[in-house]
């Protein structure tokens, strides 16, 4: 009797925020073992930001990189059906790793600081998981951004008895408005678009002098703005990170 040959694993990486020295040890060993991996990216013809990190430090030569289109939009798990685009993206890359793995080849997505936090990970992972309810999965957490900058400036996200929230780039101007004079700190990811908005509300509360923003964190090009009216106007990265806190972010 012919023995089936044995079902790949799905390995998702978290490869921090950008300098690739920040990749953990478990990171760049599974990361070196995978034959196979599988690079996010946000448009046809981009760079997939994880590969270019992750490469950065691992030697590539003899791998397969399948660098597969994720679209950057604002899609809940759920209500994928609604964007026809979003669902081909997804759809797209599930094929593709359900192919090497039914071969019995691992396969690594690497993706920016943490897959728990934001990431296009867990979209893949939930598709997978409706076309396959068994396949094997391992988790890689990585350095956030968050936690990075917070590095960066010498200053504590959170400290003694701090409430914290996480604002993602689509800001809703009355929910921002609410954690910002509610908690006592806050962090806005990708705040490159909304900058002007956000500082008016700051102004509003009287918490402008009380932010702190992080341009493309640990990168050569790296710029942090300790008064953030000097950033309006400027075209910011994407790699853009505020950090808000009451009690004042200079230790």
């Amino acid at each position: 009797m012919t023995k089936s040959k044995q079902q790949g694993r799905l390995y998702i990486v978290g490869v921090g925020p950008g300098d690739p020295e920040l990749m953990t040890y478990k990171a760049v060993r599974v990361l070196e073992r995978a034959p196979v991996w599988l690079a996010p990216k946000a448009r046809e013809k981009g760079n997939s930001s994880a590969l270019r990190i992750a490469s950065g430090l691992i030697d590539i030569r003899g791998k397969e990189i399948l660098e597969v289109r994720f679209p950057m939009k604002k899609v809940r798990l759920g209500h994928e059906q609604e964007d026809p685009e979003v669902l081909e993206g997804w759809q797209q890359a599930a094929d593709t790793v359900l192919s090497r793995i039914d071969i019995g080849k691992n396969v690594a997505f690497p993706t920016l600081g943490d897959p728990s936090l934001y990431s296009t990970a867990f979209y893949l992972l939930s598709t997978l998981q409706k076309q396959r309810a068994l396949f094997e999965v391992t988790i890689i957490p990585g350095v956030t951004a968050i936690t990075a900058c917070s590095a960066q400036i010498n200053s504590p996200v959170g400290l003694g008895d701090d409430i914290i929230s996480i604002v993602p780039a689509a800001f809703d101007d009355e929910r921002l408005r609410h954690v910002i004079s509610t908690l006592d700190a806050a962090v806005l990811m990708k705040v490159n678009r909304n900058l002007a908005k956000v500082i008016e509300i700051l102004d509003e509360l009287g918490l402008t002098d009380k932010a702190v923003l992080v341009e493309r964190c640990g990168l050569e090009d790296q710029r942090v703005y300790t008064d953030i009216r000097k950033a309006l106007g400027r075209k910011l990265h994407y790699f853009s990170t505020l950090f808000i806190r009451k009690r004042g972010w200079r230790m």
